[in-house]
């Protein structure tokens, strides 16, 4: 709906490319958020073993920054999903795969916290 109300005005197109390019721009950013934080993790990791030798906490460190990184580049990329499916493809198949993506995301974001935590999401944190 939102499609064909931004399309009937003068400037729609315009308007439907810069959300395109929007949406583009929100993909990419996930996309370096991943690579650039997972690289940094390794560097990080490899430079602590360099110092002194491998232990867990380092080994722990990395799991958790990789983790992280992942979990918020996975986060960007949904948002770039609901950008381009609410303001250019609203479309019942275009929604449903919207709602697919968001749930593999979601059961995805919910297994790095089980990794990274040792927890489900809606679980408080131990005190410890």
């Amino acid at each position: 709906m939102l499609h064909h109300l931004i399309a009937s005005s003068s400037a729609g197109g315009t308007i439907l490319d810069w959300i395109e390019i929007g949406a583009l721009a929100i993909e990419v950013l996930a996309v370096v958020i991943i690579v650039v934080a997972t690289l940094y993790a390794i560097v990080r990791f490899l430079v602590q073993a360099a110092l002194r030798r491998r232990d867990q906490e380092s080994y722990g460190q990395l799991k958790l920054s990789l983790g992280r990184s992942l979990l918020l580049g996975l986060e960007v990329l949904v948002a770039a999903d609901v950008v381009r499916t609410v303001a250019l493809e609203a479309t019942l198949e275009s929604v449903a795969v919207l709602g697919l993506l968001v749930l593999i995301r979601t059961f995805l974001s919910w297994a790095l916290v089980v990794e990274i935590e040792g927890r489900w999401p809606w679980q408080a944190r131990s005190e410890h």
